[in-house]
């Protein structure tokens, strides 16, 4: 099987377009867990409206907001499919795209972690990309990366139980996939892409915030870590965070230890020198 989690919050809207998408995504293969944070009335009705849908599986209602890492552990450890995907509740995925990670995987054992890709043509830089390319034994190719973003992705069952089984206490996805890659799982983004629409994201025809207004009162958590105050700023850090992941190291020695604070102390001498690109001087 191929088990899949959405967790879902506060965002009517979103959640009613995303897990539609999601359940009607699905092949027979599949089969969709949800677990609610909150107790927003308006959010937990939608959910609650979809069980009857023959891809939904499960629904796991939490009065707290426990936000991602008890959901996903949970989820995991309830879980017995042989490959694992969590798609968040601002996200649509097309058809299909379950299958085309599937065959992937099932083509190329030493795959661990597949993503599918969030951001737009304008956003790839062929010259970057194309030096963390590997051919891979199909058509396809993977875009390599030690880390990818914690939606959209496909994980093998196997990648998960020799990475110990879950993340630790608050320790992110992308921190998950970089012990992954430590271990020699291949993590990455299929290529050609699959695109993950990202309703959060300005550019997406889906996207409700319209307004400064709306961003800072529905503000994702990363805007919230970055400081971003701005609908501007935050399409301007949407575009960065693209190129970044394409600069970045495919080695993910590179990602840990001695090796990632003196990266990161470079990089902050650079920015106050003024030669170094961030987000902001976009």
């Amino acid at each position: 099987m191929h088990d899949i989690l959405m967790i879902t919050y506060n965002r009517a809207t979103y959640t009613k377009l995303a897990l539609e998408s999601l359940l009607n995504s699905c092949d027979s293969y599949m089969r969709v867990w949800v677990w609610h944070n909150g107790d927003d009335e308006e959010t937990l009705k939608v959910v609650k409206s979809f069980q009857d849908h023959p891809n939904f599986h499960r629904l796991k209602h939490s009065s707290k907001n426990l936000r991602l890492n008890p959901p996903t552990n949970w989820f995991w450890e309830e879980s017995d499919g042989e490959y694992l995907t969590k798609v968040d509740d601002d996200c649509l995925l097309p058809e299909g795209w379950g299958a085309s990670l599937r065959e992937l995987h099932e083509e190329n054992p030493d795959l661990g972690i597949v993503g599918c890709w969030r951001f737009y043509d304008e956003d790839f830089y062929p010259k970057l990309a194309s030096k963390k390319m590997i051919q891979l034994r199909c058509l396809n190719q993977l875009m390599s990366n030690p880390w990818v973003q914690g939606s959209g992705y496909v994980m093998k069952r196997k990648c998960l139980e020799d990475n110990g089984g879950k993340l630790g206490e608050n320790e992110s996805f992308p921190a998950f996939c970089i012990r992954a890659a430590l271990k020699g799982w291949k993590n990455g983004w299929a290529y050609p892409f699959i695109h993950e629409e990202h309703m959060d994201d300005p550019r997406s025809p889906y996207c409700l915030l319209k307004s400064d207004e709306d961003f800072m009162a529905q503000r994702p958590l990363s805007a919230i870590n970055d400081n971003v105050v701005t609908l501007s700023d935050w399409a301007k850090r949407v575009r960065f965070m693209a190129k970044i992941v394409q600069k970045a190291s495919s080695d993910p020695k590179q990602h840990t230890g001695w090796r990632r604070r003196l990266h990161n102390v470079i990089r902050r001498t650079k920015i106050q020198l003024g030669v170094e690109e961030t987000w902001r001087s976009q």
